[in-house]
């Protein structure tokens, strides 16, 4: 019984001590990416509109099941480096929730990077969206925004994407 309980708090040990992910709400996700861009750089401003499902309904509009959203920023440009500004989530009603950086961050040619919304963050409820802000050189082509839901219960799953739309 002693050593039971002796393993059982050495595991309990070993677990706290392992060291957590970083989130990407978290801005030390962002800081390694952080892009200085120099007005004298004749970069093309664009925005986009992308549409999260946090929940989506079932069976009734009473109904909701929760998923995990992996917003995927995406450089489809094999030569150039492209520039996104900001990214700001907002829930069904519009209104902001948060912006994953505080600085313009980069995307290397044919780069992707990751926003997570956890199944249990459902702050964003069954119509929540992002826009995007972003700069790139000229001739460049645009980068891509999608969206990736899914949720697994069981042996029952549901996975769907959305992508992006330009809007300025």
């Amino acid at each position: 019984m002693k050593i039971n309980a002796i393993l059982f708090f050495v595991f309990l040990g070993i677990i706290s001590c392992q060291k957590k992910e970083i989130s990407s709400i978290n801005e030390e996700n962002w800081s390694k990416r952080k892009a200085v861009i120099s007005t004298k750089d004749s970069l093309e401003y664009g925005k986009s509109y992308l549409s999260i499902y946090s929940q989506i309904y079932s069976v009734s509009e009473h109904k909701t099941h929760n998923l995990t959203a992996m917003v995927s920023l995406r450089n489809i440009s094999d030569t150039d480096t492209i520039y996104v500004l900001q990214a700001t989530y907002h829930d069904t009603h519009g209104t902001s929730l948060r912006n994953y950086f505080k600085a313009p961050i980069y995307l290397a040619p044919l780069e992707t990077t990751e926003i997570i919304i956890d199944e249990v963050d459902i702050s964003g409820g069954t119509g929540s969206n992002f826009i995007f802000e972003w700069k790139i050189p000229k001739n460049c082509p645009e980068p891509l925004f999608e969206g990736i839901m899914n949720s697994t219960v069981g042996q029952q799953g549901l996975s769907f994407t959305t992508q992006s739309l330009r809007i300025k």
